[in-house]
């Protein structure tokens, strides 16, 4: 494709070298450049692109480009100002629009959206309709599963795998969309078809500094539905139960169907209730009336946190218009995400459960889910992660001493603050509410092994922060870690 036409509609500050010229691809990884590419010179949080310009030339880019300058730059050189907005649009127009071809749902919220985008896509599998899904655990579709460094990747690999989702002819595409993507545009100027929003609760305020700031960023995935181009009905499915919900349900910006969903009461002409709820140890069930039909519902699932996700699921799946009665069949057999909830094998007399959970809301959710299986004691470890919002550290704290019978304090992703120094800010919580059912061991392999070795009969212990990852960041270094397969290892070889 020709460089002059790929930037026909963008603006640029200024060209430096000639635009007639032939692109073969693109690229804004210095590293996996090829000959003909166009090289995108991000800022990132710890270095600058420009910096790689060199290197990209020298691996083939014949244009970079970046929002200054590059000195005695060797190819075409296009200075914009934003680098991240304009890969977007010149990577929709290389890929020739592939989100117009796809039916495209959209989950955001503070938990739920991997649960979430997981049953639906167990739901479809069960339909035999092909989906492609991408999220925190990985980017999937077809028989190609690519490990997820991002929830929401960049829109240049966001449209090379909807490009190819278009051509194994998969209709629809599932995508966890988070905060941060909506805020630095990743997903500037895809069109979607559906938004969910699960809920809103404190975290990534290192990043948003308010809660307001990070209510804003997700609405820009809701305001962006009246975008439609592919003429075709739009839907907000919205928890109701939740403050921002409310706000989101109320907001007359929203252009699109509004589909209410909650636990409580029904909101709006288009909704999907669950009434008359019973948790228990196996699973749970609730009357559903919706919009779209009632009956009666019994899932696998424990806990109210994922009634919700079930509705959610509800939603989207009747909403894109499949069959009612089909998809309430397939709800009772419905598959939960890694890592959310999941049991480690090895145990006869007491359980050892992983859990995600890294807010102090997803924290109290897990919690409660567990407290239904009537546990002899509830044993949680837990940790919060290094460069991150430190104010939820206290709060998780408070939780975990309050709804746990004794608790290790631990540590997550140090990244590059002191682990023991996390750990303080952690127990400031327990101190507050004057609990000292706790324990500090910073070695999170040695906390989860005291942990384990200090469980009885029926008691369950909870490893939460984690869940499906497989790695702790320490400084700048991923180190393999999985509390899986920690805990698994702790009872073969000690219980």
């Amino acid at each position: 494709m020709n460089l002059k036409n790929l930037i026909d509609s963008i603006k640029v500050k200024k060209i430096f070298g000639n635009t007639d010229i032939d692109i073969r691809g693109l690229s804004y990884d210095s590293r996996k450049v090829s000959e003909g590419d166009i090289f995108f010179a991000l800022n990132g949080a710890h270095t600058n692109g420009i910096e790689f310009a060199d290197q990209a030339i020298s691996k083939g880019a014949v244009c970079i480009i970046s929002d200054t300058k590059i000195d005695n730059c060797k190819c075409t050189n296009l200075i914009v100002d934003d680098v991240f907005s304009c890969m977007s649009k010149i990577s929709a127009k290389f890929y020739d629009y592939p989100d117009k071809k796809l039916t495209i749902i959209g989950v955001t919220g503070t938990n739920g959206k991997t649960s979430i985008t997981y049953m639906t896509e167990s739901i479809f599998k069960k339909l035999n309709i092909d989906i492609g899904v991408i999220g925190t655990i990985s980017y999937r579709y077809a028989n190609v599963v690519i490990d997820a460094p991002n929830t929401t990747p960049q829109s240049l690999d966001l449209y090379k795998m909807m490009s190819e989702m278009v051509k194994l002819n998969i209709k629809y595409l599932i995508m966890e969309v988070s905060s941060h993507s909506l805020a630095l545009g990743r997903v500037s100027g895809i069109e979607f078809d559906i938004a969910v929003f699960t809920n809103l609760t404190q975290d990534h305020l290192d990043f948003h500094k308010s809660m307001d700031n990070y209510f804003d960023a997700k609405k820009i995935l809701f305001y962006s539905l009246s975008v439609n181009l592919k003429n075709n009905k739009k839907f907000a499915i919205i928890n109701s139960d939740d403050f921002y919900g409310k706000q989101l349900l109320e907001d007359s910006n929203i252009t699109a169907n509004k589909i209410s969903y909650s636990a409580s009461s029904k909101t709006g002409s288009l909704f999907c209730l669950a009434k008359n709820i019973l948790l228990n140890s196996t699973g749970s069930c609730f009357d559903l009336e919706s919009s779209f039909g009632n009956a009666q519902i019994n899932v696998n699932q424990i806990g109210l946190h994922n009634i919700y996700n079930i509705l959610a699921v509800f939603c989207i799946c009747t909403s894109i218009g499949l069959e009612f009665i089909k998809v309430v069949d397939c709800l009772r057999e419905i598959s939960g995400a890694p890592g959310r909830l999941e049991r480690v094998n090895g145990s006869k007399d007491f359980s050892v459960i992983v859990d995600y959970a890294h807010t102090d809301d997803a924290l109290k959710n897990v919690l409660s889910a567990i407290k239904n299986l009537n546990p002899a004691k509830i044993i949680t470890v837990f940790g919060c992660g290094g460069n991150r919002d430190k104010t939820k550290r206290p709060k998780m704290a408070k939780v975990a001493c309050s709804m746990s019978d004794f608790v290790f304090i631990t540590s997550d992703n140090p990244r590059e603050e002191d682990p023991d120094e996390i750990i303080k800010d952690i127990v400031v919580g327990a101190k507050e509410i004057n609990k000292t059912n706790y324990r500090t061991v910073a070695d999170r392999k040695e906390a989860i092994k005291q942990a384990i070795l200090g469980a009885n009969k029926n008691d369950v212990v909870l490893i939460a922060g984690k869940g499906h990852e497989n790695y702790q960041i320490i400084g700048r270094t991923k180190i393999h870690f999985d509390d899986r397969e920690t805990a698994s290892e702790i009872l073969k070889n000690f219980r």
